[in-house]
C-alpha cells in the first residue's frame, strides 16, 4: 500500500494523553474536562487538566460551532467562567467572519502572464507578467 506524502504524521504522542469526560446543563452548552493520563490509562498528577467550553452560534448558513479553553482549576470554576469565555469566542469568532468578508470583497483578480495579450492586447496600466501599476 503507497502511503501519500501529502498524509500528514498520524502518530499519537503517547506522553501527552488525556481522559475525556463530558458535562452539559442540557440548556446552554458543553464543558469537556480533559484529565491528563499516562501511557497506561493511569493519572498523570504532573500536568493539570484542561477544560474546554464548547457552544454553537446559529447563522443563516446553520451552526458554528465554538470550542474554546477555559482557564480553571475545578469543574465549578469552569462552570462558573463558561459565560464570559463563550462571549470571548463568540466576538473573536465574529472579528474572523468580518475579516475573511473583507479579504473576499478587496481580492483582486490578476490574470496569469500572457493572458490578457492571448485576447489581442493588454489592459491599460498593465504591466508584463500580468502585474497590475497603479496610478
Amino acid at each position: 500500500m503507497k502511503t501519500d506524502a501529502r498524509m500528514p504524521d498520524t502518530r499519537m504522542d503517547s506522553a501527552a494523553l488525556y481522559r475525556e469526560e463530558v458535562f452539559t446543563d442540557r440548556k446552554v452548552g458543553t464543558l469537556r474536562r480533559l484529565t491528563p493520563v499516562k501511557s497506561d490509562g493511569s493519572p498523570d498528577a504532573s500536568r493539570p487538566a484542561v477544560y474546554v467550553g464548547e457552544a454553537q452560534l446559529m447563522t443563516s448558513a446553520g451552526g458554528l460551532p465554538l470550542s474554546f479553553e477555559i482557564d480553571a482549576q475545578t469543574l465549578e470554576e469552569a462552570a462558573g467562567k463558561y459565560g464570559a469565555a463563550v462571549k470571548e469566542a463568540f466576538e473573536a469568532a465574529m472579528a474572523e467572519i468580518q475579516e475573511l468578508r473583507r479579504r473576499a470583497s478587496s481580492s483582486l483578480i490578476i490574470p496569469e502572464a500572457g493572458a490578457a495579450s492571448a485576447l489581442g492586447g493588454g489592459l491599460p496600466g498593465a504591466l508584463p507578467g500580468g502585474k497590475l501599476k497603479l496610478p
